[in-house]
């Protein structure tokens, strides 16, 4: 099994890949002050709105979500600081997340085929995560704001990739074409020396994103690997299962998903006939997300 960022030769080279990208996408500043004051128990929707309409972007994209099918609100939310009351703060504090990366990934040469597989798979996954979150009963409590964040941001790694290393992006892509059964991972292995993972989990130390996100995305493959507590691993692992499951498997194709490591099904105290149940009310879940896709893709 592959362990992330354990080695630290591989994290020093990973670190000077990444510290060599001169326009890497800067951290969500904006959700990194509202992460700095939903630590005050005082906080206020007040406070959380101040926050996003210093960035007018933000509060734009942030309305446009809030009011989108997803959530489908009775009537139309007008302000900011009425966003953040009627859909609450965590909620508002993943619209930002939201609106930050897909603003920060909008710039430079883009694959658009792959920025629309990317993103389509990155919100099924928060989705899914999400649902699992509110669904599941097992003896782990699920923290499912905190999930979708996650769900968003795990493959953020080959986003990176794609746009900052085209020529690396190519050969794994033709490396694909000859093991179609293969994880990325295990290819982005044998031609960088290194996965998405570890990327993603770089770039959000400098983003300076909470830990338990940061091991999400370290994680999502081996969440077994995790030595800490934290149970958001395995939630994307499970949530990336069930929307390959959902919107990615037939029954004759030749083509397989990657199943779920061994033990995290028992660990979680599920079933896999319990996650593959989900299916229908995740495509429900995804029918409502359009307004992502088309702020992820800058429409």
């Amino acid at each position: 099994m592959t362990q992330q960022l354990i080695d630290s030769g591989i994290e020093e080279k990973i670190s000077k890949v990444v510290g060599g990208i001169s326009n890497l996408p800067t951290p969500p500043i904006v959700f990194s002050q509202i992460q700095k004051v939903l630590s005050n128990p005082n906080t206020s929707a007040f406070d959380i709105a101040a926050i996003i309409q210093e960035d007018p972007a933000i509060s734009a994209k942030v309305l446009k979500l809030t009011n989108s099918a997803y959530y489908g609100l009775p009537s139309e939310i007008e302000s900011v600081k009425q966003a953040v009351v009627i859909v609450g703060l965590e909620a508002v504090k993943n619209l930002v997340l939201s609106a930050s990366v897909f603003e920060a990934f909008s710039k430079g040469k883009l694959d658009k085929e792959f920025q629309d597989v990317f993103w389509r798979h990155s919100l099924g996954v928060a989705f899914a995560a999400r649902l699992l979150a509110h669904t599941l009963k097992s003896k782990m409590m699920f923290d499912a704001e905190a999930a979708f964040s996650a769900g968003m941001l795990h493959d953020i790694g080959k986003m990176v990739i794609s746009v900052y290393m085209p020529d690396d992006f190519a050969k794994i892509n033709e490396l694909r074409e000859q093991k179609p059964n293969t994880p990325d991972h295990v290819l982005e292995e044998e031609v960088l020396g290194y996965n998405h993972m570890q990327i993603g989990a770089l770039l959000g130390k400098e983003w300076k994103l909470p830990a338990k996100l940061i091991e999400a995305i370290s994680f999502h493959h081996f969440p077994q690997l995790n030595e800490s507590e934290n149970s958001l691993p395995f939630l994307i692992h499970m949530g990336n299962y069930l929307t390959h499951f959902t919107f990615d498997s037939e029954p004759d194709s030749e083509i397989s998903i990657e199943p779920v490591a061994e033990g995290v099904v028992n660990f979680v105290g599920t079933s896999i006939d319990q996650l593959n149940g989900c299916a229908d009310l995740l495509r429900e879940e995804y029918g409502k997300s359009e307004t992502f896709m088309e702020m992820a893709k800058g429409m």
